[in-house]
């Protein structure tokens, strides 16, 4: 049944509170037609269910959604986004989320830092004893994979190759990658053991030698914002006439498996060095 009101694209502009301008733009996309086109004055003629496509628009553009996502659900004979979409921007919503966390929490810290009241936490040196390691060596996507393959796949796998962990606590891990990678991270985790055991095919038992000058820093926070300790550690080295001689170390001292908050983690950055 056809409509007993139309309106001029002014007037339905006008009610939606919406300029021309995107209303022609929608048209030109193909997201929202005029119901009727007069064919000798050009004039552009929407009734009333329109209202409610226009509002749908609106509403999922508030919600992130794009115009082609719109567009291509209205071309499915959908009025109303998936469970499945709107799960996808929920997950899209918390990364966000937790990103501008992160942003408030760094411009706090900074704002603090240019008011003189937040101290950064000084670099030091120390040996790092020679110690026998279980060590599994993978491509990971993320660190997020290797914290679960710690819990999942490392753990298990020393417990049942028989390592002990009773004397000493330390682990770490080695980037092995030339450059740095967002994802497929050449990693590899080790964690010191008590004595040798039998390797299988993914756990190798390594005798680590002894480091006799490690300069070190204590960085707290995010594993992804190494750029500031890093930055003190390098000038470190360069000042005091130091040559780095292998990969730096992350040793994991507080992390997710006992803080609740990244803003709690602890690692202790390790770059051997000898003085030149």
């Amino acid at each position: 049944m056809n409509s007993k009101n139309k309106f001029k694209i002014g007037e339905f502009s006008k009610l939606n509170r919406i300029t021309v301008k995107t209303l022609r733009h929608y048209e030109e996309i193909g997201l929202l037609k005029p119901n009727e086109i007069d064919e000798w004055t050009g004039y552009r003629y929407y009734d009333v269910s329109q209202f409610q496509k226009l509002s749908t628009i609106l509403y999922l553009k508030k919600l992130r959604f794009s115009l082609e996502e719109i567009r291509n659900m209205f071309e499915d004979g959908l009025e109303t986004p998936s469970a499945n979409t709107v799960l996808e921007k929920i997950r899209a919503c918390r990364q966000e989320q937790s990103f501008l966390q992160w942003q408030f929490d760094e411009l706090t810290n900074l704002e603090k830092h240019l008011r003189g009241g937040f101290k950064m936490e000084n670099v030091f040196i120390k040996s790092l004893p020679a110690v026998t390691v279980a060590s599994y060596r993978k491509i990971v996507k993320d660190y997020d994979e290797l914290s679960y393959l710690c819990c999942n796949v490392i753990g298990p796998e020393m417990q049942r190759c028989g390592c002990t962990c009773d004397n000493v606590q330390y682990c770490y891990t080695l980037e092995h990658d030339k450059e740095h990678k967002e994802t497929d991270i050449d990693v590899e985790y080790c964690e010191a053991v008590d004595n040798s055991f039998a390797e299988s095919d993914c756990l190798k038992c390594k005798h680590i030698p002894e480091v006799k000058t490690a300069v070190c820093i204590n960085h707290k926070g995010s594993y992804n914002n190494f750029q500031q300790s890093m930055t003190l550690l390098m000038n470190y080295i360069e000042k005091n006439g130091y040559k780095i001689i292998d990969y730096p170390r992350f040793s994991y001292i507080d992390g997710p498996w006992n803080k609740e908050t990244e803003d709690e983690y602890l690692t202790e950055v390790q770059v051997p060095v000898v003085m030149i």
